[in-house]
């Protein structure tokens, strides 16, 4: 059971495949199981990294709340401890706010970035959806509190950022997951930067190719952050998947799949290299 030492925590990984590295970052309440409808594919033509952040399933967990800074900080310490740099990186939800602001302090790390709904709403503040998941938010959080972390796992995938019914669709396993990894997910909202990204300093800094994908079915908050971060990133290329929602990689791993590979193969031929 592979693990890394890095800033100051301890750290599961795997790694499958061989070609470019391809780190891929998870989300809040999950951990690097949720990437296993995609790996297979994947590591036909990468080298790819999941692990598990700080705080979730098989990683350490330290004790008292975290900040997302230290998730960037476990991240670049990882492609550095590994020697993956510079490498591509695919996170979703809070693991592309992750990335995305990784990119902003360390652009030597990536060779590509990929983020699907980064929370950011710190990007459309005022914004009356925004308010609105914010109010949701606080409910979650109410019943994590509480100790009722099936309820808070629950509202926060079918009221947050999928929709009603949801919930059922995600695999028994990664439930159990979500339940498990709720604590962890109340501390990194205490972060107050949590929703935030420096998007002057990530517009200057990072200049490579981006991804930024959003899910058809998604909820109406998410649409406005990915406009916010095309507008400021140059190169950024955005695609929707349509019929899927805040999990892609869960609910429809193929187009989930086509659409970032096609992303980093044309990125990587447009470099001169070759096809992975």
């Amino acid at each position: 059971m592979p693990r890394a030492r890095v800033n100051g925590v301890e750290l599961f990984y795997e790694v499958t495949g061989e070609g470019d590295p391809l780190v891929l970052v998870h989300g809040s309440w999950a951990d690097h199981h949720t990437w296993r409808l995609v790996v297979p594919r994947l590591a036909e033509s990468y080298r790819v990294v999941v692990y598990d952040r700080r705080g979730h399933s098989r990683s350490e967990r330290p004790p008292g709340p975290g900040t997302r800074t230290q998730d960037e900080d476990d991240l670049a310490a990882l492609i550095e401890t590994l020697d993956l740099a510079p490498a591509h990186v695919a996170g979703s939800s809070f693991g592309g706010s992750t990335a995305l602001g990784l990119a902003a302090r360390r652009p030597d790390l990536f060779r590509t970035l990929a983020a699907h709904e980064p929370p950011l709403l710190g990007l459309v503040e005022g914004d009356q959806e925004a308010e609105a998941a914010r109010l949701r938010l606080d409910a979650v959080f109410a019943d994590i509190r509480a100790g009722d972390r099936a309820a808070a796992a629950r509202r926060f995938v079918e009221e947050v950022v999928s929709g009603p019914g949801e919930w059922e669709r995600v695999p028994e396993p990664i439930r159990e997951t979500f339940v498990a990894n709720a604590p962890t997910f109340l501390d990194e909202q205490s972060d107050p930067s949590w929703a935030m990204v420096d998007l002057p300093r990530l517009a200057a800094t990072y200049t490579g190719p981006v991804l930024l994908t959003l899910g058809g079915e998604g909820m109406p908050w998410f649409p406005g952050i990915t406009a916010k971060l095309a507008k400021a990133l140059r190169r950024a290329r955005v695609v929707t998947l349509e019929g899927a929602g805040h999990v892609p990689h869960l609910t429809h791993p193929d187009a989930y799949v086509d659409t970032l590979t096609g992303f980093l193969r044309a990125t990587t031929a447009a470099a001169g290299g070759g096809p992975g």
